[in-house]
């Protein structure tokens, strides 16, 4: 299946039913009264949150959803049927704003989690409800309101706790087939994944969390270069990041930490908030090197990029160290609270909560 995550739709809930002006009418029941029933409720469209969809490509051909209208009302005090609600399925994680606003409606981040989208119209209500001891026979009944109409954009922010950031063919591709069961394509030339791989990394029976490979980044990005920045939306729910670096490049005039620098930069010009998150080097392909030479250039990278704090140097093919690195992440990712779960006790809500941030972390590149 196509990996879409982003999507724009129309919304139009449905318009209430008239309220019914009528009579009753029966033989020797003379001056009979009002008895115009309620017109019914419009359907609403409303947004629910499924774990067993994990993309958007459903709503990329499928842009308008209309609820339908309420019945009207009828005499003898029958009131007219609601219609029923337009229920639109999406991804866990999907976030739902007004286009034309900007205001965001929902941020659907547990399964079962779900919001209104376009409530519709009330029902008119019927002459009956204005019946009076000085007005026995009412002649007015109000029509039914109509229902909300929405243009919205849809966005899909995967939910995992942990982010792969790097180069392409960095070895971020490797490492979560190294520690998890995904397998995305891995192979000798860039820009191998070409959308967000999510894997489960288990460090025993009773921990484990979840990681995210997103297509590589490069210097120029924020311009368009390579896949740009459409990418980097899905590390926004992250607790950590971790930084892949290939300390030994194919290419004899690469430079690791001038690479390392553009990539901060990068993640800094789309979103600072992004940047101040949780961020570990993790020093890739040391299986390259000879073993001797492994702790030196270690050094010399952590030296050049003036970094502080937490580094690995691991070898994603042989494994070498990534059984480390799984455990540490683990215990941090233990130590700190996870971001609250919007909505309300039946998980429906009408605004989404805000995502929380990251704490700022030392060592960052400059």
């Amino acid at each position: 299946m196509k990996f879409v995550d982003e999507a724009k739709i129309e919304v139009h809930a449905g318009k209430g039913g008239n309220g019914a002006l009528s009579f009753r009418r029966e033989r020797f029941i003379p001056k009979g009264g009002p008895d115009g029933g309620d017109g019914g409720r419009g359907g609403s469209v409303i947004a629910l949150a499924d774990r067993n969809i994990n993309t958007l490509v459903d709503y990329r051909f499928a842009r308008i959803h209309r609820a339908k209208n309420g019945e009207s009302g009828r005499g003898s005090q029958c009131n007219g049927a609601g219609a029923d609600d337009v229920v639109l399925r999406v991804p866990v994680g999907t976030v739902i704003s007004d286009v034309e606003s900007g205001e965001v409606i929902a941020d659907l981040a547990r399964h079962e989690q779900s919001a209104v989208l376009a409530r519709g119209g009330k029902g008119g209500l019927g002459n009956v409800n204005f019946k009076t001891s000085t007005n026995r026979a009412p002649r007015k009944a109000t029509p039914g309101e109509p229902g909300e109409s929405r243009v919205l954009h849809m966005e899909l922010k995967v939910l995992a706790d942990v982010g792969l950031l790097g180069l392409p063919n960095a070895g971020k591709s490797t490492f979560i087939r190294s520690v998890s069961s995904a397998r995305p394509k891995v192979a000798d030339y860039p820009f191998t994944t070409l959308h967000p791989h999510l894997g489960v990394v288990r460090v025993d029976n009773q921990r484990s969390f979840v990681i995210a490979d997103v297509p590589g980044l490069i210097e120029g990005a924020a311009e368009g270069a390579g896949l740009g920045h459409q990418f980097l939306r899905h590390l926004s729910r992250t607790r950590l990041l971790l930084h892949i670096i290939d300390v030994a490049p194919p290419d004899p005039d690469a430079d690791p930490v001038r690479d390392a620098r553009a990539i901060a930069a990068e993640l800094e010009k789309y979103d600072p908030g992004l940047y101040a998150k949780p961020r570990w080097l993790v020093l890739n392909k040391i299986d390259m090197l000879p073993e001797e030479e492994r702790d030196a250039a270690v050094q010399k990278l952590l030296s050049g990029l003036n970094w502080t704090d937490r580094h690995f140097a691991i070898s994603a093919l042989t494994g070498e160290g990534t059984k480390l690195l799984s455990y540490a992440i683990m215990e941090h990712l233990d130590a700190i609270p996870k971001p609250d779960e919007a909505g309300g006790k039946d998980g429906v809500v009408d605004v989404a909560a805000a995502s929380a941030g990251g704490e700022p972390a030392a060592g960052k590149t400059s």
